[in-house]
């Protein structure tokens, strides 16, 4: 029988790694795996500083062996099929009744496969992308959609609080996904938006903060105009989740929607004009950089 307390985390990245650390502080035993040699050395040298104990393995599969937990956060579909179902991925040492988390915003349809794949093995699974963007994790306040069976969520909900805010069980497997498509769309929409609002304040010769002020007390508000309004005017777009992240996860919404037979012509709209973005160079600024597609008008 697995060590409750034995957790594996499978990718450090700017998410993972953050929350790897939150669990190893809260006394779990973690054992890590990161794809990046140089990556994993990077972290290595942060939690020593903090006497973390949080071993390092070679492979996904010698990570996982004996852990009660699984959780990955890694880039997409492919590598989320790497680190699971390959023959060094997780699976194939995970312990039937144990646990495997996936925090990684992939495609529903990976989802429901990996969920499939684990049952055959009686691995429980929950899908759980998270929101709330690097510093989200590096604070422990993110917001995690989760789709799996009730039972998979008693187990994980104790241990996600380590890092989690605001953790809500939305359905069977896929639908954590599926919520975190929602979730894109949303942020897209606002970002659009946003973008226009501030030219046009700009372009008018209004004191931007004032507008701010002005504005982000009523219907308007939100998590972007709070947190983005003011480095978008000053063209700071240096934070953690990139417009090719974005992109990735808005793909998935726009596939997700068509076999649903939906029209989603605002989020493919933003997602042209992201892909402007990058083609100009700006697939690794954050997700507010949209605005940089809109030229500044002339002042009044």
């Amino acid at each position: 029988m697995s060590n409750p307390k034995h957790v594996a985390f499978i990718g450090l990245g700017v998410m993972g790694g953050p929350m790897t650390g939150h669990l190893a502080r809260a006394g779990f035993h973690v054992s890590a795996y990161n794809r990046s040699p140089e990556r994993a050395d990077q972290w290595r040298s942060i939690w020593a500083q903090e006497n973390l104990s949080i071993k390092f393995f070679d492979t996904p599969a010698e990570a996982a062996k004996d852990a009660a937990i699984v959780f990955t956060c890694v880039g997409n579909d492919d590598d989320l099929a790497s680190v699971t179902l390959s023959e060094e991925g997780v699976i194939t040492t995970m312990q039937p009744g144990s646990l495997l988390v996936d925090h990684t915003t992939v495609s529903a349809d990976m989802a429901r496969r990996l969920a499939s794949e684990c049952a055959s093995r009686s691995i429980d699974w929950i899908d759980a992308p998270v929101s709330g963007g690097q510093a989200g994790a590096e604070n422990g306040q993110l917001a995690i959609m989760c789709g799996g069976t009730e039972a998979a969520m008693e187990k994980a909900r104790p241990v996600m609080n380590c890092y989690g805010k605001a953790i809500v069980h939305v359905g069977p497997a896929g639908t954590g996904q599926t919520a975190k498509m929602a979730n894109q769309m949303c942020i897209a929409g606002v970002l659009g938006g946003l973008s226009e609002a501030i030219r046009l304040a700009d372009a008018a010769g209004l004191d931007l903060e004032k507008t701010f002020q002005a504005i982000s007390g009523g219907a308007a508000q939100s998590w972007q105009m709070n947190n983005r309004w003011s480095t978008m005017t000053e063209d700071t777009f240096d934070f953690g989740f990139a417009i090719d992240w974005m992109r990735k996860d808005l793909g998935y919404a726009l596939n997700e929607a068509s076999r649903l037979g939906l029209s989603s012509p605002v989020t493919a709209l933003v997602d042209q004009l992201y892909a402007e973005v990058q083609a100009s160079g700006g697939g690794r600024l954050d997700t507010s950089a949209l605005i940089t597609r809109l030229p500044k008008g002339p002042k009044q």
